[in-house]
């Protein structure tokens, strides 16, 4: 078990740090534009708009009827995948601009995602699913690497297992 739990900590690092740079750079963009305005448009957060009407961790009510007209699974509990698609849009997405448990919010950014781009998005044609395309290869990118030596991950893999 604690194997498995140091995989998905411990992250891949570049031979020189400006390497790590680059791939924080976009990852904290992305992952504040997630949590900032996406996620918050549909989730509660501290920072969500007042004209949104939302409690603290609470989804947005249009959502889950958005999410039930997907069908399948999804119409048999709509305010489940509602609520975890918009939590992993707010708190993955801080989760990844930090570097924090990255692999796992990563994960769950991709699972967002995809629904997005099949459900949702697919036909309002490639420029309707651009944004979702771009947080699915960023979080791809960083599902495979982890956050890199910016990025709490980092911090903690090197306290925990002295690396």
């Amino acid at each position: 078990m604690k194997k498995a739990i140091q995989i998905i900590l411990h992250p891949i690092t570049q031979k020189h740090w400006s390497g790590d740079l680059m791939f924080a750079v976009p990852r904290f963009i992305c992952g504040l534009l997630l949590a900032v305005d996406f996620g918050a448009s549909k989730f509660g957060m501290p920072w969500t708009a007042d004209s949104q009407n939302l409690n603290l961790f609470e989804v947005a009510a249009w959502f889950p009827k958005d999410v039930a007209e997907y069908g399948g699974i999804f119409a048999v509990s709509p305010i489940f995948f509602a609520w975890m698609g918009a939590f992993s849009e707010a708190v993955g997405g801080l989760f990844l601009a930090f570097g924090l448990k990255t692999r796992v919010s990563a994960f769950l950014i991709m699972c967002t995602m995809l629904v997005a781009i099949f459900l949702q998005k697919w036909g309002q044609g490639t420029w309707g699913m651009l944004p979702a395309m771009g947080f699915l290869w960023i979080a791809i990118f960083h599902f495979y690497l982890g956050s890199g030596r910016f990025g709490l991950d980092y911090l903690l893999s090197k306290k925990l297992y002295k690396l």
